[in-house]
């Protein structure tokens, strides 16, 4: 998960190699939007979709979050937990390209019980101590109970919508703190989580009482966990608890580290944005979905 460490290891990164091009300065000139429409690749095929922007109740209060979808028809849900910057324009962008590909997406801000989302600037980067300062006390105000809590009102409100085929199981998917989420997502719901994915997901596997490998044994769904190589590096351990405990419970999972990618590799407006490893971790979702939401 993001923490100074994290921020310390993708500074040596990009004085080492310029991982993304993805400046502020492109960021103020250009527009995120066209800055990130212009890195990540349209769905194929992609269908037309209707966007929306929903509040969802949780037992917290009102939740702002974003909802897209294909514009005909009923299909199956995905519910997207974003990285610690929370809900932004690159995962409105991503999740519109997953709805173009045919699911019904919702995309929550994480934070709702502090501020509306967005709750960084676009090209804000959590390397700088200022933006870290902003969101870390976010996010320490959320837990496993609050994971849950969050993880059963949205499902709920999924459920709900005109554009989502009931008869089909929901994925979720998460991005750094997003992954044990995702995990809590798929215990708390397990009848209608089919299919789960983390991307260089933090904390799955501690030695708490509440680690989210310890509810593998609750869930139903089919895993992919993408892990980043400096992850892997500070945890080498933490792949082959999951692996061993997938394998007790008989559960599908593809566990993986991405060479040379680094924590935070996946949304486009990261500073470390590896767009080939990135692809392909977009790939292996989409064929964990095809197979486990059909």
């Amino acid at each position: 998960m993001c923490d100074e460490d994290t921020a310390q290891e993708t500074e040596i990164h990009l004085q080492q190699k310029d991982a993304s091009g993805l400046s502020r300065r492109k960021f103020t000139t250009l527009g995120a939007g066209a800055v990130l429409s212009a890195v990540l690749p349209q769905a194929a095929n992609a269908v037309a979709v209707d966007e929306h922007e929903v509040t969802v109740p949780t037992p917290d209060g009102p939740a702002d979050c974003y909802f897209v979808h294909p514009s005909s028809g009923r299909h199956a849900g995905v519910l997207i937990w974003p990285d610690i910057l929370g809900l932004r324009p690159a995962f409105r962008l991503m999740g519109k390209r997953l709805a173009e590909s045919g699911y019904a997406v919702l995309v929550v801000n994480p934070y709702f019980r502090s501020s509306k989302a967005p709750v960084v600037n676009p090209g804000d980067s959590f390397r700088t101590p200022e933006v870290r300062n902003k969101v870390l006390p976010f996010a320490r105000q959320l837990s496993a109970t609050t994971h849950t809590s969050d993880a059963k009102a949205f499902v709920t409100w999924i459920d709900k919508q005109k554009a989502v085929n009931r008869k089909r199981k929901i994925g979720t998917m998460g991005y750094c703190m997003g992954g044990p989420i995702v995990m809590r997502t798929a215990a708390a719901v397990p009848r209608r989580i089919g299919a789960a994915a983390s991307f260089h997901g933090g904390g799955l596997v501690t030695d708490k009482p509440d680690s989210p490998h310890l509810l593998i044994p609750e869930m139903k769904a089919s895993f992919l966990i993408a892990i980043a190589a400096n992850d892997d590096e500070r945890d080498p351990k933490a792949k082959d608890v999951l692996r061993k405990t997938y394998d007790k419970n008989r559960l599908a999972a593809e566990i993986e580290v991405y060479d040379g990618a680094m924590h935070g590799w996946c949304p486009p407006d990261s500073a470390v944005y590896n767009q080939a490893q990135a692809e392909r971790a977009w790939n292996r979702l989409h064929a964990l979905f095809d197979k486990a939401l059909a």
